[in-house]
């Protein structure tokens, strides 16, 4: 028996190979084959089951390009209707794969399907359970993603339901595989870990402590922030099905000249600018959004553009191809080309460029007590463990609808944890027309250090 996790970072998302004797099994796949396949081969087995633990609203799953291209069955659980042919499981099927069990644990919550696999070892002992977007490490998936189909107080009494009957029964040596990480907003608050035992999740994890059905409901209910627009697309692209990812690929990856480029613009296509923030803020093409690939790009992508809007892509040279795959990801195909030659080209061609000012920490620290005008784009957990006292405080996944809330006759300075998506938000604004947006080096992880006056509690200046 072999279990090897496959976690994709900028997703925050975990898929499974799983192989006994000869045979394999995928379980909640991303976009592209490549790694599975590749691990198949290298391996010397065959993939015979695809299993896919709910509809996932926060990527695309590469469930049916996989199966045309290995022959393997599709498992969805109880009730999953889909546009392409599935095998829908019942409660407490079992798969053989080779010497070993997976045996399917219908447990609706999260979304009505939801199922969790548990997979039993060679000697038919209970050894890991594939718990998809049912339990992650220290939490629970939200019961808010059907779009007004189910309220979320009913798939939380279901999720109750499913966690007291079917989860906190296993065994406390059982492992806890999830379908996602820290930095999913599948869930409110992740832990650290990407996987973890029965045991500690039932010491650790507030979902799985005792108490009623209606506490257990409040508590799930309460404090959830708006999901990503793009979630319930993406929840009817894995429900209906999708363009194989090789032509997505060949389509999306079109060269277009500074010229070519500029017609695009005027049409009305949005520029991502992909390249790290350090790069992006000396020169952009003007009214560019940057989401660096070394950040979670997919999930920002995701959370501040609209999946139906036409992209335009700047990169650095040789990140063409992974920043059109990393798109593709969370059902963001609409790219009508990406600029041949980066911004070198652009610079060559005579066109004007757009930048962002920076300033150090200890030079904010001076302009903070110099009265300038901050704003602090994490989120409000972390605004409230410590923050500028003066500051605006709005996430970043909610600018874009508040952002005339920020005065444009004052110089902004913005800052968020690190600096990723502090550039992002100074990006929005210049796009949005805000001209004096200036963004913090290194963020609220360098200016604690610096002797500033900090808050905790909830901030008082919270914009919205």
């Amino acid at each position: 028996m072999f279990v090897q996790q496959l976690y994709t970072n900028c997703l925050a998302e975990a898929a499974y190979y799983i192989e006994s004797d000869g045979e394999a099994a995928i379980i909640d796949p991303v976009r592209e084959s490549d790694p599975y396949l590749d691990l198949a081969k290298q391996r010397g087995t065959k993939i015979k089951y695809i299993f896919e633990t709910h509809f996932h609203a926060d990527f695309v799953s590469g469930h049916i390009d996989l199966a045309k291209k290995t022959g393997a069955t599709i498992v969805f659980g109880p009730g999953a209707e889909t546009g392409y042919k599935v095998y829908n499981a019942t409660d407490g099927e079992a798969f053989k794969l080779g010497k070993i069990t997976l045996r399917a644990i219908h447990t609706p919550g999260h979304t009505p399907e939801s199922t969790c696999y548990l997979l039993l070892d060679e000697g038919s002992r209970e050894y890991c359970l594939f718990s998809g977007d049912t339990l992650f490490v220290g939490d629970v998936g939200r019961p808010d993603l059907l779009d007004g189909k189910m309220n979320k107080e009913d798939l939380a009494g279901m999720m109750y339901d499913s966690l007291t009957k079917k989860i906190i029964p296993l065994p406390d040596d059982v492992i806890v595989y999830p379908a996602h990480g820290p930095g999913s907003s599948c869930g409110k608050n992740l832990g650290k870990e990407t996987w973890s035992t029965i045991g500690q999740q039932k010491k650790a994890n507030y979902a799985l402590q005792e108490k009623s059905r209606d506490e257990f409901i409040q508590e799930l209910t309460n404090g959830l922030t708006p999901p990503p627009a793009y979630f319930f697309s993406d929840a009817q692209i894995n429900k209906q099905g999708y363009d194989s990812i090789d032509s997505v690929m060949q389509k999306n990856l079109n060269p277009l000249s500074p010229g070519e480029f500029q017609k695009e613009i005027d049409a009305g296509a949005l520029v991502l600018d992909t390249r790290i923030p350090d790069d992006f803020e000396k020169g952009f093409v003007p009214g560019s959004v940057n989401i660096g690939l070394n950040g979670m790009f997919a999930i920002w992508v995701g959370t501040v553009i609209d999946i139906n809007r036409n992209l335009l892509l700047v990169c650095e040279p040789g990140k063409e191809e992974e920043s059109v795959l990393r798109l593709a990801r969370v059902g963001y195909e609409k790219v009508k080309g990406v600029l041949k030659g980066g911004i070198e080209s652009w610079k060559q061609a005579g066109k004007s460029l757009d930048k962002v000012d920076s300033v150090t920490p200890s030079e904010f620290a001076e302009r903070v007590k110099q009265g300038a005008y901050v704003l602090d784009v994490r989120k409000i957990s972390e605004a409230e463990a410590g923050h500028i006292p003066s500051a605006s405080v709005m996430p970043l996944a909610e600018l874009d609808e508040n952002k005339d809330l920020i005065p444009s006759d004052k110089t902004v300075y913005i800052h968020c944890a690190g600096g990723y998506r502090s550039m992002i938000a100074a990006s929005m604004l210049k796009a949005g027309g805000h001209r004096n947006v200036v963004n913090v080096l290194g963020g609220w992880n360098k200016i604690k250090d610096t002797g500033v006056s900090v808050a905790k509690g909830l901030p008082a200046n919270l914009v919205s």
